[in-house]
């Protein structure tokens, strides 16, 4: 596991990587973080995604200015599907295939944030699957979609922001004949698959999330994980 340095349009981007620890050749995965940015618990979902054999790199999307200026900046990009963010997500993409033990087929995972980045991503971006993790549907669903790579998404069915949107987004892949999984879990809230005890959360907005509903669900959580790592063997492995 190692932070590096990509070479992307903006200038130096950083990044976690996590390699697995069986022979090459391994399928690329992008992860595409939350809100929070780049965090312990975005390590530990690529070094999950490295322990099932694929080679893992978390850009940090969120490298110039605050915090809150970074999410206003990333927001536009989604909404005109094109900027840095793109820029950045495709350098790191671009990276992974270069590697001597990448077998060239990459695949996108995002959280919350990234869930919506990575649906935006599913088409005409070079991604052979893409995985949303409760993110938002892009406004243009229907066509922002034509064309997509196979998804599987994990929503939360006390996910009161994404109400419907398992739903919605089941109905229209199935509409474009895209293969996908997609699930809604009754029990689960938003960012069930996120353990924000590993830190990077303030305490106090620790709380209010758990009395809102909001975080890691076991059950959940793991169920999801078996699911993505069965879709992207599918789509990543058996197809290589």
């Amino acid at each position: 596991m190692a932070d590096v340095r990509i070479e992307s349009a903006g200038g130096e981007l950083s990044a976690y990587v996590a390699t697995p620890a069986g022979p090459p050749p391994w399928p690329g995965v992008v992860l595409l973080h939350d809100v929070f940015g780049m965090s312990e618990v975005l390590r530990h979902h690529a070094d999950w995604l490295a322990s099932e054999g694929y080679l893992a790199a978390a850009p940090n999307l969120f490298r110039s200015g605050g915090k809150i200026s970074c999410i206003r900046a990333a927001l536009r990009d989604t909404a005109a599907g094109r900027g840095p963010t793109f820029d950045d997500v495709e350098a790191t993409r671009r990276w992974l295939v270069a590697q001597a033990g990448c077998s060239g087929r990459v695949g996108a995972i995002g959280f919350c944030l990234g869930g919506g980045f990575a649906l935006l991503l599913a088409a005409n971006h070079g991604f052979s699957v893409s995985c949303s993790n409760y993110g938002r549907l892009p406004k243009d669903a229907e066509a922002a979609l034509e064309g997509a790579c196979p998804i599987v998404g994990s929503y939360g069915g006390k996910d009161r922001g994404l109400r419907g949107a398992a739903a919605r987004l089941e109905a229209i892949l199935e509409a474009k004949g895209v293969p996908h999984d997609v699930k809604e879990y009754p029990g689960a809230g938003h960012s069930f698959l996120d353990d924000f005890t590993m830190g990077g959360v303030p305490k106090p907005l620790l709380v209010l999330m758990k009395l809102m509903g909001t975080g890691y669900q076991e059950a959940a959580a793991a169920d999801a994980r078996r699911r993505i790592v069965a879709f992207f063997d599918a789509q990543l492995k058996a197809a290589g």
